[in-house]
């Protein structure tokens, strides 16, 4: 089960995700009460090993934008939540970063029909933090997906068995309040998903 960590802010919530055994990490570099600056993305980034994704989250952002932002940050991957066009992640393929298309189960579900590598399947409101049907995307996306919306430890068995995603992935589910993470809960999530697969 892959798992990803998403609107990290702070140093110990990132060495909590990497320690528990996170695959990604997102940092939010648009606006949300999660929003940090590139710059200190690149710092919080220089405490993830290689073999942990660091991913850059945009959303609306055109593709001048999110380049030079990613670049400043040095996000291996880089996601585009809601509707972006085909020719945004175009337009970013020759970055060489992972790219990530995030859209709630209204679009197309196929992974990669936007040439991106990794696709998220969100919830219909996006960071409301509320559970939603999981079970009415189960066998409609392909490729490497990830269940995101309303996730939590304590939930998150409940959502994998529903969905059968190949990944999880959590932002609000793991925070004491909006935008605060809390490492136990991050650690707890980890091992609820690794338990769930």
């Amino acid at each position: 089960m892959y798992v990803k960590i998403c609107g990290l802010s702070e140093p110990e919530h990132v060495t909590a995700a990497v320690e528990a055994g996170a695959d990604a990490i997102g940092f939010v570099l648009t606006e949300s009460p999660r929003r940090i600056d590139p710059e200190r993305a690149a710092a919080l980034g220089r405490l993830v090993p290689g073999h942990v994704l660091t991913v850059g989250v945009f959303r609306g952002e055109d593709p001048a934008t999110v380049r030079a932002a990613a670049l400043t940050a040095g996000v291996r991957a880089v996601q585009l939540h809601g509707r972006h066009p085909h020719a945004d992640f175009t337009a970013l393929k020759d970055l060489g970063r992972t790219l990530v298309r995030a859209v709630d189960s209204s679009a197309d579900l196929r992974c990669g029909a936007f040439d991106e590598d990794l696709l998220i399947v969100d919830a219909p409101r996006p960071g409301s933090g509320l559970p939603w049907d999981w079970a009415a995307v189960r066998g409609r996306p392909t490729g490497r997906w990830m269940l995101a919306g309303g996730l939590s430890p304590a939930n998150v068995a409940e959502a994998v068995a529903a969905a059968a995603p190949w990944g999880v992935d959590v932002s609000s589910g793991v925070e004491v309040a909006p935008g605060v993470k809390d490492s136990a809960l991050i650690r707890s999530f980890v091992a609820e998903a690794r338990r769930a697969a």
